[in-house]
């Protein structure tokens, strides 16, 4: 699709950006891919733009622009345990670059075995799965008709025996923006000596939270997903879980001494931090989060909460589209979804590239959970797998995924209810498209437009 160069200075990087449609004429891209990944806000941006004069190498430099920048990253250590209720002197953060590298260094530093059990659930991100499953055994506490569980079955995972060690739960979905009671859920864990992580990728950006009221020993989230794209994500955890042991990267700056047959490593969070860390990233980061904080979250939940409602309201509006999960209860502005005779992928496909809406179709890296939520057996599981491995990527099942922020302007969501009726009644628009070699449906005859929009 040709991109146009038009932007204006809004709340967040590319506000007023307008794309060309099949049509012909320009319209102005809506986003609703957010859950992926969100804009670079302005003020982040800013701050980025204003530290770039004095970046240098972090730690032991003795210019004064590593001086600057070594002190700015260590700052950002205290800002960012504060901005998730921690405490400096207790908890550490470490700024892996989003939630996966950080629960792959968890589950590495845990120190784990084939004889320890991890607790997780069948609501999971692929990343709060995979890294737990490559060091120890997996209890998952499943789902149920409507795709959430309930205090009672964690409760049930962690008095199985053998007694797990972690349990490891998201702290919001990222396929049906479904929130899970993390209070009461931590407090389960905790009292039977079970470490809890939260995948906080998709919590964070969009609710305040404090660690220490909720009863969470770690959490993890990415840059990316809260308006500061620059490749760095955080992982709070206690000091002393990570005081001892081998870090999970190994290089300059995690150790104390070196030789050809020892290696002294250096405390934490030095230890952790292999590497010229992503000062840049790093800075983006606590500005998001000071820009997250500055109005005690007010605007943010009410906005959010009126998109919530306008899109269920929307949605519910559409002949023939059947929503993917819960549509009540407590949740994020996320939504999936099918149309009856559409392929996800045809459907995704149409809303780019006839309305310029920008969404997301297939199973979101949360694999278990979407078969769970389609109802698919056993035998239709591995088929899919089958598909897979023959190359056959357009026949993965799934659904198409919304997800708003609080950069998603209200009137974006009417656009979508307007648009995915349209698709309702003209199922012959489909036949515009083609499913090229990656399995992906592109359209096939297109209108010559500008490659620009002044």
């Amino acid at each position: 699709m040709e991109m146009s160069l038009s932007y204006t200075a809004g709340q967040h990087v590319g506000d007023d950006l307008w794309v060309s449609v099949l049509d012909g004429g320009p319209r102005q891209y809506v986003d609703l891919d957010t859950a992926a990944t969100s804009s670079a806000s302005v003020a982040v941006t800013r701050a980025v733009q204003e530290f770039l004069p004095w970046y240098a190498s972090v730690h032991r430099g003795a210019g004064i622009k590593s001086q600057l920048s070594s002190a700015r990253y260590e700052e950002a250590r205290e800002i960012m345990v504060r901005f998730v209720g921690g405490d400096p002197a207790t908890h550490l953060a470490l700024f892996p670059r989003n939630t996966t590298e950080a629960l792959n260094l968890l589950a590495f530093r845990l120190g784990l075995t084939k004889d320890d059990v991890v607790v997780t659930t069948a609501v999971e991100h692929h990343a709060n799965l995979l890294p737990w499953r490559r060091h120890a055994q997996l209890r998952v506490v499943e789902v149920d008709d409507r795709g959430t569980f309930d205090v009672a079955a964690v409760e049930a995972a962690l008095d199985q025996h053998p007694r797990p060690r972690v349990l490891a739960v998201t702290g919001g979905s990222n396929v049906t923006g479904w929130l899970p009671d993390l209070r009461a859920i931590a407090a389960a864990a905790r009292q039977r000596g079970v470490l809890v992580v939260v995948d906080g990728a998709q919590l964070v950006p969009h609710r305040p939270v404090d660690i220490t009221a909720l009863g969470v020993d770690v959490i993890a989230f990415s840059g990316h997903k809260m308006y500061a794209p620059f490749g760095a994500g955080a992982l709070i955890a206690p000091r002393a879980l990570l005081a001892h042991g081998e870090p999970f990267l190994v290089g300059g700056g995690a150790v104390g001494a070196v030789s050809f047959d020892d290696v002294i490593w250096a405390d934490g969070p030095d230890r952790d931090d292999a590497g010229s860390p992503n000062v840049v990233g790093v800075v983006a980061l606590t500005a998001s989060a000071d820009e997250l904080r500055s109005d005690g979250w007010s605007s943010v939940l009410a906005h959010e909460e009126h998109l919530l409602r306008a899109l269920d309201s929307e949605l519910a509006s559409v002949p023939g589209l059947h929503r993917v999960g819960p549509v009540s209860g407590d949740r994020l502005p996320v939504a999936a979804f099918n149309l009856e005779g559409v392929p996800h992928g045809l459907l995704a496909a149409r809303l780019a590239n006839e309305y310029a809406i920008g969404t997301r179709s297939g199973c979101f890296c949360a694999h278990p959970y979407m078969g769970r939520l389609l109802g698919l057996s056993e035998a239709e599981v591995d088929q899919f797998h089958a598909d897979v491995r023959a190359g056959f990527r357009h026949r993965l099942p799934g659904a198409v995924r919304v997800s708003a922020n609080r950069q998603t302007y209200l009137t974006d969501i009417p656009l979508l209810g307007q648009a995915l009726r349209e698709i309702a009644a003209s199922p012959e628009g489909g036949q515009r498209y083609a499913l090229d070699e990656r399995g992906d449906y592109l359209p096939q005859i297109r209108s010559r437009v500008p490659s620009t929009v002044g």
